[in-house]
């Protein structure tokens, strides 16, 4: 819950205060005092966040299931203590160096435009089909096929580069990323289709497991590094069929290991589109945390697979 000054008054009076001095006052101390706020106000919303879902309170002293590590992260890294390469790779431009530094720069998707002013998109030399994103978040995306309504655009990226979205569920990581918005060539396969988003779980350098995610994120299954599948979910009611296995795992199986050293856990994402493997970016707190396994005892299965030492 957000607090207010303003809570007390009005909406007629908030109108009549908009244009006034003591509005822009209001608006400058709310903004001091969040980020004063930002780190005890942080844990506390994270610690009620894993006790809503899990109906118990964090273990923070000794965590051991996935869930709790993953928390224990969150926890931990709100109060100040993250190393500067997580904010680093979760900026979706600046993980476009690492990556091509490190596996090579075929891997990653064309780059059609980047920049923070949303009025100098280059709408005339873009193709047809293009994907826009912001630099500084997760799960906002427009798929442009064909003619743009320009003016939604802009309206909707100016909103990005507007917020931080630290604040939406409090994952550091996203703290500060400069706001950018990046515009990227559109994977189809064969026909046109959106390709399957392939998320390999990666524990200690090591990569584990793979779910496959649709374009609609409405499938989810599980799979080992050999494809055979895993009788599991991390949500309850989830529909998860059987995919066939992609041609080019071993290939996405041996980028996750090298893009995974050195950290505890992170789920690499990739694409396998007409015969190549796409990177597609790193995720340090998969849906803010906001997970749950069926059957539950493969929170403590793979949170036994994670090594904290690693965030340490």
């Amino acid at each position: 819950m957000e607090y207010s000054v303003y809570a007390p008054v009005t909406a007629a009076l908030r109108a009549k205060l908009q244009d006034t001095w003591l509005h822009d006052f209001v608006v400058q101390y709310q903004a001091i005092r969040r980020r004063v706020m930002r780190r005890s106000e942080g844990e506390a919303f994270l610690l009620r966040r894993y006790s809503r879902i899990h109906g118990k309170p964090l273990n923070l002293t000794n965590p051991q299931t996935f869930t709790e590590k993953m928390f224990w992260r969150m926890v931990t890294w709100n109060r100040g203590d993250m190393a500067v390469r997580f904010r680093q790779l979760a900026d979706k431009y600046a993980v476009r160096a690492h990556v091509a530094s490190t596996v090579g720069k075929e891997y990653l998707t064309k780059l059609l435009w980047h920049g923070d002013d949303p009025r100098a998109i280059p709408f005339d030399r873009l193709p047809a089909e293009y994907v826009i994103k912001p630099s500084h978040a997760a799960g906002q995306v427009i798929i442009v096929k064909g003619q743009a309504d320009r003016d939604e655009i802009i309206r909707t990226v100016s909103g990005w580069l507007a917020s931080d979205y630290y604040w939406h569920g409090r994952e550091s990581q996203y703290y500060g990323i400069p706001p950018r918005i990046l515009i990227e060539e559109y994977l189809t396969n064969e026909g046109g289709s959106p390709p399957f988003d392939y998320k390999v779980y990666c524990f200690n350098g090591k990569p584990e497991q793979i779910m496959v995610r649709n374009h609609t994120h409405d499938i989810c299954p599980f799979f080992d590094t050999t494809w055979n599948f895993l009788d599991f979910s991390d949500e309850i009611g989830a529909v998860r069929p059987w995919v066939p296995k992609p041609a080019n795992l071993d290939e996405m199986l041996a980028l996750a290991a090298k893009l995974s050293v050195g950290f505890g856990y992170v789920r690499l994402d990739f694409y396998n589109v007409k015969g190549r493997v796409y990177f597609g970016e790193f995720t340090f707190t998969p849906a803010a945390g906001i997970i749950r396994y069926d059957p539950e005892f493969w929170d403590l299965k793979l949170g036994e697979k994670w090594d904290l030492s690693l965030d340490r």
